[in-house]
């Protein structure tokens, strides 16, 4: 028990599991298990470590900072960072042997200065936008991007390891969009390739791709959500179809239990209003811990569920910044202190994510991902020691 009211339990195991199967669903590609944003809420090294235990020879991070802390901690498989502003510590990240993205010209010419700078290679992954119209250089701007990289390359400035790019509708496998950005992405490493470069890893593929459609999977997979166990696409099938464990429970302990008269008002604004006698119960996580504020009930709207002592009951009211409140019915014999389960893998008859979501108006990846710092994160299980094992450095399988 923690000095806090809630905590985050992530099974470690159930991460290298996911990995294992995701591994072997793509083989003969490699799996880079993205481990941006603390590793979706579950812990950036712990759960690195528990991906890499499972198989993955790849991480993927958004962040420098994200890339420069897995390699402070020991950890020594190929790291890839994307996302990145003008002045970025470039040179830390080629020190520090991270593959850096070039998704544009003034990004070649600061990772060509940082690799001057620190004496060493850098080895790049050159982002394509194949339609999703966020990061990447256009079609149209790829021949110039390319010549300059491999001129980097030919004064051994830059080492050309990668091309990628990131699908758009890839949770709709079907879409045309999706077929449409893997010709517009085999033209641009035709391109690369008829240019010169021997390219390490060809990749496009996220969780969802990943899941539901091989030919997307080239060289290298970059599974982010289904590392944790979550399914990207809860339309086609939940966890269990893919073989995947949810790796986190969220759980608290009721910090107050009270009977209040029917026609109570609670929480700000009554929108929520107790029909009957009923016992409330005060659950100290909000708003400013992750939890949704559209997570809100009212006696029209059902509000996110939860399981007390074993049944499952609704906030009701509005969440609060660091509390919401739950009917616990008017035959309630709960009190402080009981166990409550917001969310899990669904195994014990507790809500999961992918159930928040539905009642949040969101997806399975915002509720684990925007839990809170000062929410305690317990890892249990995982690789042995401190490190795991070392995964080798290299390209694809």
């Amino acid at each position: 028990m923690s000095d806090y009211p809630a905590r985050a339990v992530v099974d470690l195991d159930a991460i290298s599991a996911n990995v294992r199967t995701l591994r072997d669903l793509a083989s003969p590609a490699a799996v880079m298990a993205v481990v941006k944003a603390d590793a979706y809420g579950h812990g950036l090294v712990p759960s690195a470590r528990a991906a890499l235990a499972g198989g993955a020879t790849w991480l993927g991070v958004a962040q420098a900072t994200e890339a420069l802390e897995l390699r402070a901690a020991g950890v020594q498989s190929r790291i890839l960072t994307w996302l990145y502003a003008p002045g970025a510590p470039l040179d830390r990240l080629v020190a520090a042997d991270v593959d850096v993205s070039v998704p544009a010209g003034w990004a070649l010419l600061e990772v060509v200065e940082a690799a001057r700078a620190t004496g060493r290679t850098a080895r790049i992954h050159v982002k394509v936008d194949t339609g999703l119209g966020r990061g990447g250089a256009l079609p149209r701007d790829l021949d110039t991007l390319l010549d300059a990289a491999l001129a980097a390359q030919a004064e051994g400035a830059v080492s050309v390891v990668g091309v990628w790019s990131h699908l758009a509708w890839a949770d709709a496998p079907d879409h045309p969009t999706v077929l449409a950005q893997a010709q517009v992405f085999d033209d641009a490493v035709r391109l690369a390739e008829r240019k010169g470069a021997r390219l390490e890893v060809r990749h496009l593929a996220n969780s969802a791709a990943t899941l539901t459609n091989p030919a997307m999977h080239y060289d290298l997979v970059r599974p982010g959500l289904a590392v944790y166990g979550l399914t990207p696409v809860p339309q086609l099938g939940g966890p269990d179809r893919y073989g995947l464990v949810p790796a986190m429970r969220l759980e608290a302990e009721l910090v107050l239990a009270k009977l209040v008269p029917a026609g109570h008002g609670v929480s700000y604004g009554h929108v929520y209003t107790t029909p009957t006698q009923t016992v409330l119960g005060v659950v100290g996580l909000g708003y400013a811990d992750g939890i949704p504020r559209h997570a809100s009930g009212t006696p029209e709207r059902a509000g996110a569920p939860m399981q007390v002592g074993g049944r499952r009951v609704g906030i009701a009211g509005r969440v609060c910044m660091d509390q919401l409140v739950v009917d616990l019915g008017p035959d309630a014999d709960d009190v402080a202190g009981d166990r409550v389960v917001l969310f899990g893998s669904g195994a014990d008859g507790e809500p999961t994510a992918e159930d928040w979501a539905e009642a949040a108006g969101t997806i399975s990846y915002e509720i684990v991902a925007r839990l809170g710092a000062r929410v305690p994160r317990v890892h249990v299980g995982g690789p042995v020691g401190d490190g795991g094992p070392a995964a080798a450095r290299g390209g694809a399988a």
